[in-house]
């Protein structure tokens, strides 16, 4: 795979900031990060061309979450089960749309968090096409996220 010249990259970045303003709110100076509408979603774009949909939880979050009120302190295998089927929860109304718009699932597990994304390589020298895109993911995310 090739590198993508450093100045297509910013000039994309620059020209989707300039079109999606809620993309700087929460962006790195590398990174495009933007919110979805259905929470627990993101969506991500960098220098490598690759844009990535995620869903994720921190593990300490969850262990608060499933511990409450209860005595027992979960194990980090069985944190990590439980975090998986919220997961598959969570994907499992976006991941026929996903996989059929040639995105490739990939879950992530640290010790701090659980994750899957949905990645799908893109052209970074057509930004517009690639705002049709991102609008595209908004959209699906903003009907899905208020239908169930």
């Amino acid at each position: 795979m090739s590198t993508m010249p450093t100045d297509v990259w910013h000039n994309t970045r620059a020209y989707l900031l300039s079109q999606i303003p809620e993309l700087a709110r929460d962006s790195s100076d590398h990174d495009l990060l933007l919110r979805l509408d259905d929470e627990d979603w993101i969506l991500e774009l960098g220098p490598d061309g690759i844009l990535r949909c995620q869903a994720g939880y921190e593990l300490e979050d969850m262990r608060s979450i499933l511990s409450d009120g209860t005595a027992e302190d979960l194990g980090n295998d069985e944190l990590a089960k439980q975090v998986k089927f919220y997961l598959q929860q969570a994907t499992a109304k976006y991941r026929p749309w996903l996989l059929q718009h040639g995105c490739e699932e990939r879950v992530e597990m640290t010790g701090d968090y659980v994750a899957v994304s949905f990645e799908k390589p893109v052209e970074l020298n057509d930004p517009k096409k690639l705002l049709d895109l991102i609008r595209s993911y908004q959209a699906r995310f903003r009907s899905s996220g208020t239908s169930g």
